[in-house]
């Protein structure tokens, strides 16, 4: 049922063209929709309308045709407005057409909008103050258009400002088929609560403008009749001065209502509830108007105060304008916002880049599935099926969210599959010792089956700690790495404590499974604790150079995303590959630079911009001329642009990371002990560390994947030190007589075997990514190969050390803190005893 759920969830795997889709699914009078497609065919060509979507739209719109009569299948009956009808069925044949998992802007590029703050800048002794003003308001835009673009947190656009009055925004969608997406997500929310003139009802005529009292204004609602579906227009007067502004909804959100329709909810703060309070029982039996960017939306009738800090606004909506609504309500913009460009926008990343990274995907998947299967032959692959069954309920429900994929979002996929390999690794090697110790194949599947589940659920649940509170402070990347996180580590258990489960049980009671045909590999006997202090000092010396380099380097760490930089714009005759410009850049040795195209919507011109660093456009633009004199690139106009992770994503992901330690340290002091909860988040604070330097020693830049690099790394070292930590907990129980020295190194012998084989796995893939990836495919493997060398060596030799000092290397400090009776399988007495 899962696999059939995720299938219908990801299918179509391509887009669709919506003529296409629309021809195929006319079931009814097929050939006089064929030719109204024609006619709209016909349009575009004449370059009267800029697609078949919107040119189809626009002539249902001039006949009152009504176009769901070729679409049967589609009940919309219930709609009596012939426009608005026609608006549900094409927004839902075009969704049926598109991809269920959209690849994001980087892949397949988008649209970019340049937003720019209305009015003009002060002068004289006034401009100071006006331009500080300014850039707060342009800071404050940037804030709010950012939650509203990443409500779902997984989308990856990018929005950063321009100079000290512009905004742009780039997302990856296609506006000749989407022509309402833009303004849906840009539109500046400036709202107000206006009273409606008392003596003066709402008439179907706007009225002579003599006779509209002073400081009020008319303002049209679109309304329809329930029972004809017919659209007509009121009129209210309404006073221009607002009682109250929106600047105090804290939430906002679209409900269906059984009796009043569709409804949006509002909650205010406490100073929010506090006015309306006061509006509402000045104003009892008027009508409090609600207009937004200047459209009145509703006008309700205040029956009595509203004191409670919530609100319903009621109105004509249907579902998507009341989503609509409530989306912009929640980040009101007190600042009107102009768009003064908009462009289509080429991928990011070049062709080559792309089926590189698709390339090195496959290569690292085959080689964790060959990995997988030779090690464990029958049991292996029955981990493959069930890998690759997790995999697609992820994909699948990200697709449900109305994700995209981008190359940076693959980390999260990327841990997923880590984290279910190593689940199925643990199993495997609970197996092993089960059938060491003489148990037939079914009694050492079920036993070591049962003995892995709690370490499973711990790694998962304290990863889920993390991913959570990514989701709850992130933003953009950071919250969208959470998502894709916290789906993985249910598909994760569910896969692999169920699924598998039932495989492997079915494999040995159906003769299938014999024996457990696997590498015959014995756990080590080393004495980890004898050379953890010395492991300790030189890593931790590591961190330390990697620091100062840091420092030394200051801002030269960061790339474009973070620190900002300029755009040039180039016209050109001959058009260069992404690749070969980006060869030109490095061996001009110009830094990051980053070459997309883009073509004016209006005109269908094609532009070249190159992002670079602050101060080096000049250089980039004489590097490309001289590369290539063919292109004849002339330089058209050039921009100072701002960091596209901006202050407070960086806070936010600072933030996340840093409750998810305090989270990770009361989990396990709580679940295991104190000494433990120390021990994590020690190693994963050095694991991020040591990362970070030799990342940066290595002469690369922190760009916006590597805050998913980072996340991951933060996911990895916690889901590994919680499976020794486990192991050592289990030891102790088990072996009452053993000091702590022994049992600490005992318990990291049994789970050695296993760290490397979960390292191994996970590194090729990462190592493939690195070998065959360019870009920044390349700059995510990297960091992904180092985080797992050190989120394995700081599981043993950092996490483990910090426990033992913490308890003095005393058992009995331990068993004081920390519940470890021994139990045992069986026990008796003797009448001897007796």
């Amino acid at each position: 049922a899962i696999v059939a759920w995720a299938v219908s969830e990801l299918v179509p795997t391509q887009d669709i063209p919506f003529v296409v889709y629309a021809r195929e699914h006319a079931t009814a009078k097929p050939a006089e929709f064929a030719k109204l497609l024609e006619e709209a065919k016909a349009s575009v060509s004449a370059r009267q309308a800029p697609s078949d979507f919107v040119a189809l739209k626009k002539i249902a719109k001039e006949r009152q045709l009504d176009l769901t009569q070729y679409f049967p299948g589609i009940d919309l009956s219930d709609v009596k407005n012939i426009d608005r009808k026609n608006t549900l069925l094409m927004d839902e044949l075009l969704k049926r057409s598109k991809s269920k998992l959209q690849a994001g802007l980087d892949l397949r590029g988008g649209v970019s909008v340049i937003l720019e703050v209305a009015g003009k800048p002060a002068t004289g002794s006034d401009a100071s103050e006006n331009d500080y003003a300014r850039k707060q308001e342009l800071s404050k835009a940037v804030e709010v258009i950012s939650n509203r673009v990443n409500q779902f947190g997984v989308s990856e656009p990018i929005i950063r400002p321009l100079g000290n009055n512009r905004i742009e925004v780039q997302i990856a969608i296609d506006t000749k088929t989407n022509p309402n997406v833009v303004p849906d997500i840009i539109k500046p929310a400036k709202l107000e609560f206006r009273l409606v003139h008392p003596q003066l009802p709402p008439s179907l005529q706007t009225l002579p403008l003599q006779s509209i009292p002073p400081g009020f204004e008319v303002l049209p609602m679109d309304e329809e009749d329930k029972k004809t579906g017919e659209a007509y227009t009121m009129y209210y007067v309404v006073k221009q001065l607002p009682e109250m502004s929106g600047e105090h909804i804290e939430s906002a959100r679209a409900m269906q209502d059984p009796i009043a329709g569709i409804q949006v909810h509002m909650n205010f703060d406490s100073e929010g509830a506090k006015q309306f309070g006061e509006v509402t029982s000045a104003n009892v039996g008027r009508l409090l108007g609600i207009v937004l960017d200047g459209k009145l939306y509703s006008a309700p009738r205040i029956n009595g105060p509203i004191t409670g800090g919530s609100a319903q606004i009621t109105g004509r909506f249907d579902a998507r304008e009341a989503e609509r609504l409530s989306g912009a309500l929640n980040n009101p913009l007190s600042t009107p916002l102009v768009v003064k460009a908009l462009n289509e926008v080429g991928p990011s990343l070049a062709a080559g880049a792309i089926e590189s990274g698709k390339l090195a995907t496959y290569i690292g998947v085959a080689l964790v599935a060959a990995f997988m299967i030779s090690y464990y032959t029958v049991a292996g692959l029955i981990a493959v099926i069930s890998v690759t069954l997790n995999i697609l309920i992820v994909l699948a429900t990200l697709a449900s969210f109305g994700a995209t994929i981008t190359m940076p979002g693959i980390a999260g996929i990327v841990l997923t599959v880590g984290m279910a390999v190593d689940a199925h690794i643990l199993i495997f090697e609970r197996m092993r010792e089960e059938l060491n110790l003489g148990k037939s194949l079914p009694a050492a599947f079920h036993s070591g089956h049962d003995k892995a589940f709690r370490t499973i659920v711990d790694a998962n649940l304290t990863t889920l700690i993390t991913s959570s509170l990514m989701i709850a402070f992130g933003t953009g990347p950071v919250r969208g790495f959470g998502v894709t996180i916290t789906i993985g580590i249910f598909s994760t258990m569910f896969t692999a404590l169920v699924v598998s489960e039932f495989l492997l049980d079915l494999a040995i009671s159906g003769g299938v499974m014999k024996k457990m045909i696997m590498m015959n590999v014995r756990a080590p006997k080393i004495d980890f604790l004898k050379y953890g202090r010395r492991a300790f000092i030189a890593s931790w010396i590591v961190v330390l150079v990697g620091v100062v380099g840091m420092f030394v380097k200051g801002h030269n760490v960061y790339g474009i995303d973070f620190a900002g930089g300029d755009v040039v714009t180039l016209s050109f005759k001959q058009r260069i590959d992404n690749a070969q410009l980006q060869a030109a850049a490095d061996s001009a040795k110009l830094g990051e630079i980053t070459p997309t195209y883009q073509s004016e919507i209006a005109t269908g011109k094609e532009l070249l911009n190159l992002q670079t660093e602050a101060d080096r456009s000049d250089a980039a633009v004489a590097a490309m001329q001289q590369a290539f004199p063919q292109a004849g690139f002339e330089v058209l106009g050039k921009t100072t642009i701002g960091p596209s992770i901006g202050k407070e994503i960086q806070w936010n992901a600072i933030l996340s990371i840093g409750l998810s330690l305090i989270g990770i340290m009361v989990y396990v002091a709580f679940r295991f002990e104190m000494g433990y909860g120390i021990g994590a988040v020690v190693s994963t604070i050095h694991d991020v560390l040591i990362t970070l330097g030799i990342f940066v020693l290595a002469g690369r830049q922190f760009t916006a994947p590597m805050v998913g690099a980072i996340l991951l790394i933060v996911g990895y070292s916690i889901n590994d030190t919680i499976v020794v930590f486990d192991r050592i907990r289990e030891e102790l129980k088990l072996n009452p007589t053993m000091n702590l020295r022994d049992v600490i190194n005992f318990a990291t012998n049994r789970v050695f075997t296993r760290s490397i084989l979960t390292s191994a796995t996970t590194f090729l893939a990462a190592l493939a990514l690195f070998i065959f990836g360019g870009g920044v495919i390349n700059d995510l493997s990297f960091t992904f190969m180092v985080g797992i060398l050190t989120g394995t060596f700081s599981s043993i030799f950092i996490a483990t050390p910090i426990f033992y000092w913490w308890h003095k290397g005393d058992r009995k400090h331990v068993e004081a803190h920390h519940d470890i009776a021994p139990k045992y399988e069986w026990q008796g007495s003797s009448k001897a005893s007796e």
